[in-house]
């Protein structure tokens, strides 16, 4: 009933290869969102704001606190 380990030989995987061509535009846009993300969770606010009042600061302010950003 049950199968041995001997009796079935293993196939090799094959792993796809990406180029980096095909990968860059993907890199550049994550690392774009990423600096955009660290600047409205560290400095949307004061004389750097993109938007007047405090809207953005308070969405964003419990995730300054978490990642250690002053902002009070």
């Amino acid at each position: 009933m049950a199968q041995s380990a001997a009796g079935s030989i293993a196939q090799p995987v094959a792993i796809p290869v990406i180029p980096l061509r095909e990968l860059m535009p993907w890199v550049v846009f994550g690392g774009l969102l990423m600096l955009l993300l660290i600047y409205f969770v560290g400095a949307e606010q004061g004389a750097t704001s993109l938007f007047h009042g405090r809207a953005v600061h308070e969405f964003f302010h419990d995730g300054r606190h978490l990642l250690g950003f002053p902002c009070h």
